[in-house]
């Protein structure tokens, strides 16, 4: 699969490194060309849309709006994101990142892969695989993100329609709020045995 990333930071570098890694193709857009080469193939501003079977948005909140005008149109497309429209001083939401990205780009997005630092994909599998909630309204996108979830070494779970993502959204603050505390956000959330 084709997969676009939009972004050059930790998540995005992560991530690409590991799809590479289960063979998928990387294509890479950001501002610095030299980050973008690194990560993947860059792609020129506007092209990666058009050139991916999916675009993950990975980049800093403050930047969404610029950043996703460097993908090229996006209506029609899978996108997923990842982004975290955080105030990562107070943990508190200072916007709803997925709702915001369908609205401006007709994208049919998928909320996923916001709860994990990007170190983690890279990090020897476990016994117990990570479970990633994600949300959505497009059955097609659902299943190529799990798709690309699966091929991570993680368990998909989708939790409802786009209109969730609020909520996981909310869980990005709180685990941040956790860490920033001293203490494992893993061990915040009760085992419960099936």
């Amino acid at each position: 699969m084709r997969i676009g990333i939009l972004g050059t930071g930790n998540l995005a570098a992560n991530l690409a490194q590991a799809w590479a890694g289960a063979g998928h193709e990387i294509l890479v857009v950001g501002r610095s060309l030299e980050k973008a080469s690194a990560i993947g193939e860059a792609v020129a501003p506007g092209e990666l849309a058009g050139r991916s079977d999916v675009v993950v948005v990975a980049i800093a909140w403050a930047g969404i709006d610029e950043a996703l005008a460097l993908a090229g149109p996006l209506a029609g497309a899978t996108l997923i994101d990842a982004t975290n429209a955080v105030d990562f001083a107070t943990g508190l939401l200072v916007g709803f990142a997925a709702e915001h990205i369908a609205a401006v780009t007709g994208a049919n997005v998928v909320k996923a892969l916001h709860l994990f630092s990007g170190a983690s994909w890279l990090a020897p599998p476990t016994d117990t695989p990570r479970t990633v909630a994600i949300c959505g309204d497009d059955t097609h996108a659902l299943e190529t993100s799990s798709e690309l979830i699966r091929d991570l070494g993680a368990v998909p779970v989708v939790v409802g329609g786009l209109a969730i993502a609020r909520q996981l959204e909310g869980v990005a603050g709180v685990v941040m709020r956790i860490v920033a505390a001293g203490q494992n956000p893993v061990t915040a959330v009760p085992y419960v045995s099936r």
